[in-house]
């Protein structure tokens, strides 16, 4: 039996720190679906299509560990039925601090009544990336600051052209 993931997010922009969920991610499941949430009341730097084009770069920049494992859809619904229409099992979930784990634990309990089903897994951000938010990323990005530690170089060079 095969064990899909489904990894919900915006990744607007992608980050450091969403590579470092992607890897632990590969570890658990033998598939792992990025969902790139659309939302109408909200207005992304990035389009889906740049954000998809994004998680691609790094899923090839990850080598054979992601080959055909890492794939990207978008949800503009519930995570539990982007889950359950990826056929996963399990929602990944990153965990950078407190704040994620008192938000995440709600979601988690209710996505859980809502699918019972399909499990979240909470994956702690290592050390050298926990203090990376895309929020911030894209605060930095606007004031001309330097954030080639916190994404992709891929990623670094769309920031500075948006900007």
């Amino acid at each position: 039996m095969t064990r899909i993931a489904l990894y919900p997010g915006t990744f607007d922009p992608l980050t450091n720190g969403h590579l470092d969920v992607f890897t632990g991610a590969l570890a658990l499941a033998d598939k792992v679906v990025v969902a790139i949430g659309v939302h109408p009341g909200k207005k992304p730097l990035f389009s889906l299509t740049e954000r998809k084009a994004m998680v691609a770069g790094a899923a090839k920049a990850l080598g054979t560990s992601a080959s055909g494992r890492l794939t990207t859809i978008s949800f503009d619904r519930l995570v539990v039925d982007a889950a359950r229409q990826a056929g996963a099992s399990i929602i990944i979930r990153g965990l950078r601090d407190a704040a994620d784990f008192d938000y995440e634990m709600q979601m988690s309990g209710m996505n859980g009544t809502m699918a019972p089903e399909i499990k979240t897994v909470f994956l702690p951000a290592s050390p050298g990336v926990r203090h990376i938010s895309a929020t911030l990323v894209r605060q930095i990005a606007g004031m001309g600051g330097d954030i080639a530690p916190f994404v992709p170089a891929a990623v670094a060079r769309k920031l500075k052209k948006k900007f």
